[in-house]
Order: C-alpha cells, then structure tokens, then sequence
C-alpha cells in the first residue's frame, strides 16, 4: 500500500482500473448517504466514528474516489485484510472538494476514513493490469517466537503467507510481520512458513525461504493478525462480530416485515414441507388472494430493480401456469412482474420427486422473479407488490431484493473482441477468434449487454481466455424457451488452465433434476481458473469441478437448482470458494466430496468461506464428505427445508473415497438458523450432523458455531453399522464457542426426537447402532432448549469441559 494519497482531479483516468465502482456495504453515521449518487447528501463521520467500506472479500484496489464537501478536513485512509487489524494507508493531510486517491493495487477489503466529518459519493475501484511479470520472493525471512517478519520485496503490493504449503493471511504492502496465534490442538507439531509476493496484477513471487517453528498446542486463539510497521499509529477498530455468510450486492428485506393491506395476510411460522408459511424465508410469508390485496416495502437503499420469491399455484396436471402482479413505486403503477410455476412444484417421493401432482404430496413450491424498474428509485421509497384486477392468480410473497446496477462496458476493445450477434454460434466464433489470436494482443471476449439464447455447451480450449459480460443484469444466457431440461454452460479443457468467466446470468430451463448434465460449468482435470459474478437459475448446479485445482469461485448467486450449488471432487485442491450466495438448492448449497471415482487424489488445502445458504429444499446447507485439511469459516445457513444445515459425513455412496484425516478439517464461525428436517422414510435431521460411515472419521474441529431454532435437533451423531458392529467410529472430534439455543418440541410425529440440543443417536435407521466414538466441547452455551444432551448409549462418549 501507499506510503500516501496521490491526489488528483475525480476525472483523471487511471491506468486499467475497473470503470464501474465495486459493490461494497458501507457503515457509519447516515452511511447510505455516502454513496447515494447524491452529490448534495453526506455522510457524518469524527475522530472516533469512522465511514468504513467492507468489499466482502479481499480486492486489489486501484483508486478511492470521494467527495469532502465544505472546509478543508484532515482525514486518513486505513486498510485491512481481516476488519480487525488496519493500517495507515496515508499521512493525515488537510483535503476538500472532489478527490482520486490512487492505491496502485493495495490488497484489502475493508477500508476506513478517518478523522472526517463528512463524507459524500464514496467508491472503491479494482486495479487490472496486463502485467505478468512476479515481483521477486521476500528476503530476510526469520521467525522470532510466533512472530513472522521479512524484508519488503521490490514491487510489491502485498504478501501471502502460507503454513504448511496452506495460504494463511493476504497481507499489504506495509506489512513486515505477521503473527501467528492459532494453536492446532492435540500434540506439539511444527508448522513450515513461506512468503510471497504479490504485484498490483496479482502475480505471485516463488516461495521465499522456509522457516519452522514448534507450536505448542492449547495456547493462543483461532485468529492471526499482521503487525503495522514502527512509526505508525494504530488506532483501536470498531469493534463488530465476525461477519458470517456472503456479502452480496443486493439488500434483502422479508416480506413479512413490510406494511401489508386490502387484507393481505401474514401467514406462519411453521415447518411443513409444501406449505406456503413451511417453505418461506423464516417460515413466513404474505399471501395476496383477493383484488387490492398488497405488501409494501420501503426502499433501504436505492434501487433500479427488483428480485422477489414467490409462489402461484401450478396447473391442475402440472407444468405450471403464468401470470402478472403488479409493482407501484411511490403509489404509481410501474411495470408488472411476469411470474410463472413451471420450474417449481414436485411431487411424490421425497429422493426424487416429479412434476405429477398425482405423484403424491407437493414440495419445492416457491420460485424468484426479477424486474428491472426502468429507473433508480432512492432509498426510502415505496415498492408496493399489488393484486389487482387484471392478476389473475393467487400469490404468496417471501422477500424482495433490492439492488441498484449499471453495465460494464468492454474493458480494452483493443485486447476484448465481441460477437457479431446473439445466438449461440455467434459466442462460439468469438471464443475461436480469440483461442487462435497469434499477436497477443486478444485477451478474451466481452459479451455486451443483451439476451443470448443457446442450446449448449460453449467450447474454451488450447489456451485461456477472459469471458467478460456487463453484468449478469445486462448479460443474460437463456437456455430455449420452448425446450425443458436444456445441457447449457461452458466446458473448458486442453490448456485452458487460467480463464476467467465473469459478469453474466445463466438461465435454465430445467424442471426436474437430471444427474450428468445441467452444470453451467462442468469442469475436469484443469486449474486456475476464476468464475466470478455470476447468476445461475434453474439449472442442475453452478460448477461442478472433477481434479480441478487452484480455482476461484466467488461473488456468485446461485438459485433454484435442482441439485447442488457447487461441489468439488476427485482430488480438487488449493482452491478457494469466497463470497457467494445459494438460495433453494436441491441438494448440498457447498459440498466438498473426496471421492476418486473420475481419477485425482487426496482432497486438501480447500477454502470454503463467506458463504451463505438459504432455503436448501433437499439436502445440506453444506456438506463435507471426506479430505483433509480443508477450511470452512464464516458461513451463514437458514431454513433447511428436510436436512441439516451442515453435513459432516464419511459415507462415500457406493464411489471410492478418501475419508476424513489424518490432516484437519476445521469450521469456524457458523451460524445456523432455523435448519433440519425430516428425510430418507422419517430419519430426523439437526443443525449439525456427524455420520462416521464407510470411511474414517477424525481430525474434526468446530469452532465458533451458533445454532438457533433448530427444526428437532442442534447437533447429532451417528454412526453406520455392518454386521451389528460400526464401521469407523468418531475419533478425535472437538468443538469449542458452541452455542444452541431454541431446540423445541416439534409437536409433529418426530417429537420423540425433538427438542434436543446435542444428541448421540441411539438408533437413527433400521440396521443401524447407536453413535460410536467421542467427542468433546470446550465452552458449550446451552439455552431454552426442551433438552441439553441425550446420550442414552455406552458406545459414544460426550465430554463438555
């Protein structure tokens, strides 16, 4: 990072920085009008209450542009990597007006401005460079106790440090030392540290010299913060919970908590499989039957569109039925939403149901709609969601998002060529154009703003390519309309290792699940590649990656598939998954499964973090099956509809795997609401489950997990059995900061089994033994729970210390 602010006028371009600012949740006094594109509204800020900027995930950034209206103000611009720990990114200069503040590529995600009492029209740009050249690996690489220090390296604008081979921290360009407080537990080991250094383009050095220390376990905490250098003031952060989950670009608002009116009915809670309340968002929703009906929402932030979840009725033999419902803004009618149900309601078997309502009961009732409005509608505006007489069906309303969007154009028309035309050929000649480029000059392609219809996969080969869209607004991919169960999506294979596939909307047409196809990005057996803010709806999965290594999923928003979001497999590893949403998958939002049926080897070295699953109406939130040391942390999941919310299993489903260990795998930082449920003939499902099956099960670590309102159970053990004897036991298992609160009394027909916050299960399904293993819990928070522990085996011990 810079030593200082390089200021010059808002309107001097900078050198291949992004044109669009980057989508960020602002926070401060009256922060919303720091960024509401109102030059005459600001923020208020002091010496001790700062505007802060959380990018989600940590950004390369090119520039900050703001405005500091009035007399000139003394501010200071500070950065970090983890909200925790911030640096000074600038001396503390007296500055008005409108000011560009270059940062050349200084890596952080969170940045601060202090000392300023008002602040308007702030924004954060990406850096982007063609540059491909690495800065060389630190020197002067030496440990003093826990403390890890280095010379700086010629170029660089930030650093990694990795342990054990397994990235660590993403440091900026100031940063000299770095400690490590995190402790693994069990016997004293030794862990191997390396630095490299990273340029403003994101190219890495080689590893600098090794050194080793001995760490002691049970001392110090799960967290690791860089040291400022001398001479620096470091003040005191606002202090804040550990974010959990994605931070995603859209706010959304529930509709239960808007104004309903004209009788509109709020309907809820409860947790029934194809009921409108059972399925919703917190399980309650707002139903509009009758003419004048509506649900009104004010505008939290400015928006030009809008996202809602609903429900209408399917037709009477399936296929679903289309219909309108109309949208007001201020009390004046807009455009109406166009709704259909032809890719929700199942029915029948509870496994693989099918779209016969004579199939037996219905489930997977409530698809998502989007609308652009045309224009920006400022914050604290009225969107009213109306029956009127020309909406023809019955309506069940979940939630909205609101988010305010704009195109990105072609980022250097010199090196992005652009197809001629729309259709699924004229795309594929592009990709050709640019895989035979021969003068280095062709980069990828951009797909400017509009409608794409295509009927299958995309081919990128032989050498990498950027895919680049405008915007999954404004970039749209439609599988065809009058076809169901489409295989469209991308396939990239023989040297396409290092593509990037960014900014564009997949939607599908898939009405039931298929296994095989359907994945918008089916990949095998290549690496580092980037898929990067897309939105995926109505198809199979997002990404389903075989021996994919080194790869970078993040900023994604995954919708009413119908089986999981992503998963990764065969011997995938080093990647990192950051930054995404799931809403109602249907089957695991996150999995990660060790199996080697299609070739690779172990499963480590994965990162699973800033995550969020909602609404997962078959299977888990998230599911981890198998590898060793893989990381899962912060992540958010709510309202599984017949599972639980995260999956801890060793059973490999009939393919070859690898089970759990010897190397850990760790989650940290979990927040679970509202998850379990009943599947596979009435087995009962809890916030976290830990199933010790066909494969080892060990080296588990939970830490810092939040289980609130669990559907019968907080978390549960189980343990397959063959010939009356378990097959691998839970060993070496440990959970520390647990806290479950809310386990009732379902008051269905699992009561028996409800109600419990921690329980060893004694028999889950016929043929089946009671739990078999150990576990142990440090600093467990039991509260309102109907009952703490059950354990009523001999074979599972439960220690709490």
């Amino acid at each position: 990072m810079l030593s200082g602010w390089q200021t010059a006028s808002a309107g001097t371009p900078t050198n291949g920085g992004s044109a669009a600012p980057l989508p960020a949740t602002f926070s401060g006094d009256g922060a919303a009008r720091a960024h509401d594109g109102d030059p005459a509204s600001y923020a208020k800020g002091s010496a001790s209450h700062w505007i802060r900027a959380d990018l989600g995930a940590t950004r390369r950034l090119d520039r900050v542009e703001l405005s500091l209206p009035g007399e000139a103000q003394r501010v200071k611009l500070q950065g970090s990597a983890n909200g925790r720990d911030f640096v000074d990114l600038s001396d503390t200069q007296a500055r008005k007006g409108k000011v560009t503040l270059r940062l050349d590529g200084a890596p952080v995600r969170y940045v601060q401005v202090v000392g300023a009492h008002r602040i308007g029209e702030l924004a954060l740009y990406g850096a982007a460079s063609g540059d491909t050249t690495p800065p060389p690996a630190p020197r002067g690489v030496h440990l003093n106790g826990a403390t890890l220090s280095w010379e700086r390296a010629p170029g660089a604008s930030g650093y990694d440090i990795y342990a054990d081979g397994r990235l660590r921290a993403g440091l900026p360009a100031t940063a000299t030392h770095w400690q490590d407080t995190t402790a693994p537990g069990g016997a004293a080991r030794k862990t191997v540290y390396s630095v490299r250094a990273r340029d403003a383009a994101g190219n890495q050095s080689p590893d600098s010299r090794t050194v080793t220390r001995t760490v002691t376990a049970g001392k110090g905490s799960s967290r690791a913060a860089f040291t400022p250098p001398a001479g620096k003031p470091r003040p005191t952060p606002l202090r804040a919970k550990a974010a959990r989950g994605a931070t995603m670009p859209y706010t959304t608002v529930e509709a239960e908590s808007g104004a309903v009116g004209g009788g509109a009915q709020v309907v809820g809670p409860n947790r029934k499989i194809g009921d409108l309340a059972g399925e919703a968002s917190g399980r309650k929703a707002v139903t509009l039957k009758q003419t004048g009906q509506y649900v009104e929402f004010t505008t939290p932030v400015a928006t030009n569109t809008l996202v809602t979840r609903f429900s209408i009725p399917d037709a009477p033999g399936g296929g679903g039925t289309n219909a309108t419902l109309n949208v007001y803004v201020d009390g004046a009618k807009a455009k109406p939403l166009n709704l259909t149900s032809k890719y929700a309601w199942l029915y029948g078997p509870e496994a693989s149901p099918v779209n016969d309502p004579g199939a037996g009961p219905a489930r997977h009732i409530y698809d998502e709609a989007h609308l652009d409005l045309g224009r920006t509608v400022p914050a604290g505006s009225r969107i009213r969601l109306q029956k009127d007489a020309d909406n023809a069906s019955s309506y069940a309303i979940d939630f909205v998002d609101f988010e305010k969007v704009s195109a990105a154009p072609n980022p250097n028309p010199q090196a992005f060529v652009q197809p001629t035309g729309f259709g699924h050929q004229d795309v594929q000649n592009a990709l050709d154009k640019a895989r035979m480029d021969t003068t280095g000059k062709i980069q990828g392609v951009y797909l400017p703003p509009g409608d794409y219809e295509t009927s299958s996969k995309f081919q990128v080969y032989l050498k990498p390519v950027k895919v680049i869209g405008a915007g999954p607004w404004f970039t749209r991919f439609h599988a065809p309309a009058g076809q169901q169960n489409t295989d469209v999506g991308f396939r990239a294979a023989d040297g396409a290792d290092g593509s990037t596939f960014s900014g564009f909307a997949y939607f599908g047409n898939y009405t039931s699940r298929i296994d095989g196809p359907g994945k918008v990005f089916d990949f095998q057996n290549i690496s580092g590649i980037t898929i990067d803010t897309i939105w995926a709806e109505h198809m199979v999965c997002l990404y389903w990656g075989a021996n994919t290594d080194r790869m970078t999923l993040r900023n994604n928003r995954i919708r009413d598939t119908f089986a999981d979001g992503l998963n990764m497999t065969n011997g995938s590893t080093n990647n990192l998954v950051t930054n995404n949403e799931a809403r109602s998958t249907g089957d695991d939002s996150f999995a990660l499964f060790s199996a080697l049926d299609a070739g690779g080897g172990d499963q480590r070295n994965n990162v699973y973090e800033n995550l969020t699953s909602k609404l997962t109406w078959r299977a888990a939130g998230l599911a981890v099956y198998g590898g060793q040391l893989n990381t899962f942390r912060n992540i958010h999941i709510a309202d599984t509809l017949v599972y639980s919310g995260v999956t801890v299993s060793s059973l490999d489903f009939g393919f070859p795997m690898n089970g759990f260990g010897p190397g850990r795998t760790t989650f940290e930082n979990l927040r679970i609401e509202r998850a379990g449920g009943h599947f596979w003939n009435g087995q009962t499902f809890p916030g976290i489950w830990l199933f010790s099956a066909s494969k080892p099960f060990r080296a588990i670590r939970i830490n810092s997990a939040q289980i609130t309102d669990p559907t019968y159970h907080g978390i549960m053990f189980q343990t397959n059995y063959t010939g009356q004897q378990p097959q691998n036991r839970i060993e070496d298992t440990e959970f520390s900061d647990v806290t479950i609160t809310g386990a009732k009394k379902s008051g269905d027909e699992y009561n028996a089994k409800s109600g419990i916050a921690i329980w060893a299960n004694e028999m889950p399904e016929p043929g089946q033994g009671p739990a078999a293993g150990k576990a142990t819990f440090r600093r467990l928070t039991l509260r309102d729970n109907a009952e703490n522990i059950r354990n009523t085996t001999s074979t599972f011990q439960i220690g709490v210390e």
